[in-house]
């Protein structure tokens, strides 16, 4: 059987694709582990800048695998605690790892993004999605709660009131309301995607590589700061990256005018 997540690269960019067609790239265990696999090797190359998340076939990620959820119940007879070390164990471990990402991470959303499938979406740092993608936290239709992350995630995009929408009414909404609600950056037609995908990539890697790392880790941070800690983060990082030699690069390429060359340090 093929792998359930296939990793590549083009220069700096890495492009991670869940590769479970057939199951419309539900997050099964197997993928999960897959999806881990990949963004820590992508994050553990400084060489790579960019990370492009997309689905094989025709959607992004249906989510929790339905039959194993109500296997817990109905056949494991599983208890309320071995439900939740089962979330802790497994599926929790994709939003705590997504968020220490240093490298940027853009979701190129190519159809539906359902429950958990939404969730790691907006698990991304950027959203660009087909025309044919849609977005549900549907949770509640089948009666449970989002326990990926997905409450912390997606008011902090679409805001309390939007969020709060989608959650409670469960229904699915188009990529134009999508963009509409800022949950996604742009809507392409479905064959234009990917390459939508890759020239938002170029213009993310054209950066300082460590210098952008940086920049995600304090944009990260200053979610859980007051403004008085991230200003002192800002500064002490600041103090690290105006001795580098991409910083001077960068400098005299602007005066120079012409490309600046750099080498991440």
């Amino acid at each position: 059987m093929s792998d359930p997540v296939l990793y590549s690269r083009e220069d700096s960019v890495a492009t991670v694709t869940l590769n479970r067609d057939e199951t419309r790239n539900s997050l099964t265990d197997e993928v999960i582990e897959g999806l881990l696999d990949a963004m820590a090797m992508a994050e553990g190359d400084t060489s790579i800048s960019c990370v492009i998340l997309t689905g094989a076939g025709k959607a992004f990620s249906s989510g929790g695998n339905l039959r194993d959820i109500g296997a817990m119940t109905a056949e494991q007879a599983m208890s309320p605690l071995d439900i939740e070390n089962w979330y802790k164990t497994g599926i929790q471990r994709m939003p705590l790892m997504m968020e220490k990402l240093t490298v940027p991470v853009i979701a190129a959303v190519n159809g539906p993004a359902i429950g958990a499938g939404n969730d790691l979406a907006t698990m991304c740092d950027m959203r660009i999605a087909s025309s044919k993608a849609r977005f549900a936290e549907s949770f509640l239709k089948v009666g449970i709660i989002p326990g990926d992350g997905g409450a912390w995630f997606l008011p902090r995009i679409v805001g309390y009131a939007r969020a709060a929408e989608m959650l409670y009414t469960a229904e699915a909404i188009d990529a134009d309301k999508a963009l509409a609600w800022g949950l996604v950056s742009q809507v392409t037609q479905p064959d234009d995607l990917m390459d939508a995908a890759r020239a938002l990539a170029a213009k993310v890697v054209s950066n300082p590589p460590f210098a952008l790392r940086k920049g995600k880790e304090i944009m990260i941070a200053a979610q859980r700061m007051g403004l008085e800690d991230s200003l002192a983060k800002a500064a002490t990082t600041q103090g690290v990256l105006q001795q580098m030699e991409d910083h001077q690069e960068a400098v005299h390429a602007i005066l120079e005018k012409r490309k600046p060359q750099f080498k991440g340090r």
